[in-house]
């Protein structure tokens, strides 16, 4: 786990695919939240007790940035930030099977069994051999969004065992050893001086070497 920013407010680190946000069953040990609690022991009360410091989540598979807040605070700033979607921005790399038809878009389309709205911006980046680098912006945070949309396009994200194309996954030159998703970027309002602070971290190899 490689810490991108610290203060006595919040910590934003680069999650590696693969580790779990927080305990659940079947992976109650060995949690992002866990070991960020051993090395700030005041997060442990942050929050609930099953959740200590978790304003959001990734999913397992998905790398790249998140942020944990230390104290009660910035735990409720962030909450009510993640949970209105005013002034979060997020911003995603993934790597897709085939390319979108137009360069650039915007997808609007219910997800989940609540069919709240939900709101995806997409960019074509790049394209080779039948796969493309896609990097998609939400202004919305519904679960598996990003994964969803992906595949309402017609462009499913790589090594999705859900929402993905297992067949196209097993053709691949370099197969997929999880979904290629990455939180690239991720903006808000910092909970003490409400000044927008930006946080960004690279693709890991999988994604670079994949395109």
């Amino acid at each position: 786990m490689e810490i991108l920013y610290e203060d006595g407010d919040i910590v934003v680190v680069n999650k590696p695919a693969g580790i779990i946000v927080h305990p659940a069953p079947g992976h109650e040990r060995g949690s992002l939240s866990d070991e960020l609690v051993r090395r700030y022991p005041e997060m442990a009360h942050v929050g609930s007790d099953e959740r200590p410091g978790v304003v959001h989540r990734l999913d397992l598979e998905t790398s790249g940035v998140m942020v944990f807040a230390l104290n009660r605070k910035a735990y409720l700033s962030l909450r009510r930030q993640f949970e209105s979607h005013e002034t979060v921005r997020k911003t995603y790399l993934a790597v897709v099977h085939g390319a979108p038809k137009e360069k650039s878009g915007t997808i609007d389309s219910p997800v989940g069994r609540d069919r709240l709205s939900a709101v995806t911006h997409w960019t074509l980046l790049a394209k080779r051999g039948g796969v493309s680098l896609v990097e998609f912006r939400i202004d919305t945070g519904r679960m598996h969004q990003i994964r969803i949309h992906a595949a309402a396009l017609g462009t499913p994200i790589v090594g999705d065992r859900v929402y993905g194309d297992r067949n196209r996954d097993m053709r691949l030159r370099r197969r997929p050893e999880r979904q290629l998703l990455h939180a690239g970027e991720l903006s808000f309002l910092h909970p003490s001086t409400g000044k927008r602070v930006s946080f960004s971290c690279p693709p890991p190899e999988d994604i670079v070497y994949a395109v």
